[in-house]
């Protein structure tokens, strides 16, 4: 089996207890993962509604409060693999980093997961810093 990865990681101006509360919100993926429009987690399982309607089943394989870790796989034949991997670091100075990872087989689906969970992680640190701009 010969995976493809792809990491992406954004730092957050947040201590890194509230990013995990929204990250470690199992049912909340869709209030922050673009193109995802609802989520029903039930035990272990949890299904993702895509903006299409589409629906995909995902078991969910840690989901560790004491690492901030949350890793799932997505249950669907398309995949031979698939792990998707979220880490929020504690930077020890107010601030997180908060790291995505994808692995799957065929690698190219990798890549195509790898997009959004960049546009993903643009818009948790745009919901969770403040707006430099505001008055």
């Amino acid at each position: 089996m010969t995976l493809g990865t792809v990491r992406h990681h954004v730092r957050i101006a947040r201590p890194a207890n509230e990013v995990w509360a929204r990250v470690g919100d199992a049912a909340a993926l869709h209030t922050w993962f673009p193109g995802i429009t609802d989520c029903h987690v039930e035990g272990t399982s949890r299904t993702i509604t895509l903006g299409t309607g589409m629906q995909m089943p995902e078991e969910i394989i840690t989901h560790d409060h004491l690492l901030r870790r949350f890793q799932y796989r997505i249950a669907t034949p398309i995949f031979q693999f698939h792990r998707g991997t979220i880490d929020v670091l504690d930077m020890g100075d107010g601030t997180s980093v908060v790291v995505y990872t994808t692995e799957a087989d065929p690698r190219t689906m990798a890549l195509a997961i790898g997009g959004g969970t960049a546009g993903a992680l643009d818009e948790l640190k745009r919901q969770l810093e403040p707006n430099e701009g505001a008055a």
